[in-house]
């Protein structure tokens, strides 16, 4: 399959179907962004680390005052370089490292956007994520026919407000779909 080159799922989810059983993607909901002819690169929003936002500060010896801190998740984006930092957000800001994904999301990497959070000062709504998900030239399209994933486009909602452990229904909803009654294998008409 040839994927024309204004086509992108840059700013989608990629919803799992119930059929796929990789450890890492079972029940995912992934954001892609970025997606091109040389591949595609996601991060997981629902997927809890053992890690809190305070410890990432902490580890990074940014002081912080705002105690709530302590309960803010940080997800686990993918199974490649879980070493490595991005957040999340929706607002551009003028951050040192950030990646446009579309007219919505936007990825940083930088200390910067780390340092103006633990000062109350970051993005309203912020995601921080440990890790990626990265698919090579034509394999997220293989996947795709394959029947491995639903798309949607990406919701603010289902990012920020909707519980980890609902996040999956709730991007399939966007679609129209009620997951919990796919079945785990294909059919054929």
């Amino acid at each position: 399959m040839t994927f024309p080159e204004s086509a992108t799922l840059a700013g989608q989810f990629l919803i799992a179907m119930p059929n796929l059983d990789d450890p890492s993607f079972n029940r995912g909901v992934t954001l892609v962004c970025q997606h091109n002819e040389e591949g595609a690169l996601g991060l997981l929003i629902n997927r809890q680390s053992e890690y809190s936002l305070a410890d990432i500060l902490e580890q990074m010896q940014l002081e912080y005052q705002a105690p709530e801190l302590a309960d803010v998740p940080v997800l686990i984006g993918g199974p490649l370089q879980q070493e490595r930092g991005f957040v999340l957000h929706e607002e551009p800001g003028y951050w040192e490292a950030s990646y446009r994904v579309n007219q919505t999301w936007s990825v940083t990497t930088s200390r910067d956007i780390l340092v103006a959070i633990a000062a109350g000062q970051g993005p309203a709504k912020a995601l921080l994520v440990l890790g990626y998900a990265g698919w090579d030239a034509g394999q997220l399209e293989q996947e795709l026919k394959d029947n491995a994933w639903l798309t949607a486009e990406a919701s603010h909602q289902v990012v920020f407000d909707t519980p980890l452990d609902r996040r999956w229904t709730a991007a399939a909803d966007l679609v129209g779909v009620d997951v919990n009654r796919l079945t785990a294998y294909p059919g054929h008409a």
